[in-house]
């Protein structure tokens, strides 16, 4: 049984967890996938094992099904790929829990899912396909026909399987990003019952009292007296040898 309570994505729960197997091997679409990758093994081994027979006027064989060897060659086709695919995806499943990319899980339920669904009308049509030519075959003397009743059977049997594996799937894909569990914080409410502290008192800050700048007074170089500069007094100089006794005219 899953956990409940846990955060999980995409059927799986957050990565930070080791590897269970016990509960890997008790999940209902690990024991699912296993019954489709042994009834795909029964269908392809029966065909390619007693399938074929050789009728008393040929020296080449022929399938079982009303001599159709494209009816044999289908099963054989669907039964191998469906049993590489329950093999991969049995690894994948397994891998799940250690993925902390959301969307890695999401690509892999993506291809589960379109897989499964696919396979799950690929079996349909071989079922179908096969009881039709059986039902037309008039000679059954030298067929095994406990074989070909088997192909038929389990050819029906995965359609029921991967039409499950197909519900798994798109159940994943659903609640996968509905079921992770982001914590937000809320504040809490007020409690209307609880006494009221009082408002702390005004601030009042002390009193500044501004200090008084007084520059300092340098004495001039070299001496240490004060620094007193007098205009030198003012004395005409000569004037111009070439001005010397001119006057202006009187008019």
């Amino acid at each position: 049984m899953e956990e409940t309570g846990a955060a999980r994505a995409y059927g799986a729960a957050l990565a930070g967890g080791g590897f269970d197997f016990r509960k890997f091997a008790r999940q209902p679409q690990t024991i699912v996938r296993l019954l489709s990758w042994i009834f795909a093994i029964v269908v392809f081994a029966c065909v390619t094992s007693e399938g074929y027979i050789n009728p008393s006027y040929s020296s080449q064989a022929k399938c079982v099904f009303n001599q159709s060897d494209p009816a044999c060659h289908y099963a054989v086709g669907v039964g191998v790929l469906a049993f590489l695919a329950c093999g991969v995806f049995l690894l994948l499943d397994a891998y799940m829990p250690l993925m902390s990319n959301a969307q890695e899980r999401k690509y892999v339920v993506v291809a589960d899912l379109g897989f499964s669904g696919v396979w799950t009308l690929m079996w349909f049509v071989c079922f179908c396909l096969l009881a039709t030519l059986w039902g037309r075959t008039q000679d059954v003397s030298a067929i095994p026909e406990d074989a070909a009743h088997a192909i038929v059977a389990f050819s029906f049997f995965s359609i029921a399987t991967w039409g499950i594996l197909t519900y798994f799937a798109l159940a994943r894909y659903r609640h996968g990003v509905d079921d992770v569990t982001i914590p937000t914080y809320t504040e809490p409410p007020a409690d209307l019952h609880a006494p009221r502290m009082p408002y702390p008192p005004t601030y009042a800050p002390t009193s500044y009292t501004p200090t008084t700048y007084n520059p300092t007074t340098y004495s001039s170089y070299p001496g240490n007296g004060p620094d007193v500069y007098q205009q030198p007094p003012f004395i005409p100089g000569p004037p111009p040898k070439d001005e010397a006794g001119y006057q202006p005219p009187s008019y």
